[in-house]
């Protein structure tokens, strides 16, 4: 019962990205072939948001649920491991017509055949794992 508020948004937010049609798989292809600004108008206003927000956090010295101040790390400065990382992402988001929030808006929309998306997405993820430390970083 801790979290239920935090079950309650994400299901709040599940239910806004539907109506946005931003879960959509033609929304999403539209983005790649550049015939929609609809994709891009939402994404740049989550960056412009999230930007105030991580302002906000660190002038204002923010605390986590635990009661412990959040602290965010600046990130090494490097090329390739942002274009790789950034291309891997980009075409699975091409093939399977979803990045990894929104599948699980898929799924509890009933679109099953997003469980198989959402199991590579943690194969995908254990593999990095496993090989991360043999990768230029």
């Amino acid at each position: 019962m801790k979290f239920i508020k935090y079950l309650i948004t994400g299901v709040f937010f599940g239910i806004l990205l539907t109506k946005g049609e931003v879960i959509s798989w033609y929304r999403i292809q539209e983005m790649f072939l550049f015939d929609s600004f609809h994709m891009y108008g939402v994404i740049g206003s989550a960056v412009v948001l999230g930007s105030i927000m991580i302002y906000f956090i660190k002038k204002r010295e923010t605390k986590g649920i635990n009661g412990t101040k959040i602290t965010l790390k600046d990130k090494e400065p490097g090329v390739i491991r942002y274009l790789a990382g950034g291309t891997i992402f980009g075409l699975g988001w091409a093939l399977t017509g979803a990045c990894p929030g929104p599948i699980y808006i898929l799924i509890g929309n009933g679109f099953s055949v997003f469980i198989m998306v959402l199991l590579s997405a943690f194969l995908g993820a254990f593999v990095y794992g496993l090989v991360r430390k043999r990768l230029p970083h």
